[in-house]
């Protein structure tokens, strides 16, 4: 999946919604929690972690590619 930034970042729980994999901001927190994310290939719960060009999320069998 390749997504394409408007701004300089988008934080990973922004991500995660913008790409249907919740719902809410609140469901991002507890998939966080629950869920293996993967930015980079290093694993992250931060759901304001900043997400730039550049970088890949994987989680549940998704690979997210940011452009």
């Amino acid at each position: 999946m390749l997504i394409e930034l408007q701004d300089e970042y988008i934080t990973l729980s922004q991500l995660l919604k913008v790409c249907n994999i919740v719902s809410s901001g609140g469901e991002a927190k507890a998939y966080l929690t629950q869920e293996t994310v993967l930015v980079n290939g290093e694993k992250d719960d931060r759901r304001g972690r900043k997400i730039r060009s550049g970088d890949t999320v994987e989680t549940g069998g998704k690979i997210i590619h940011i452009q």
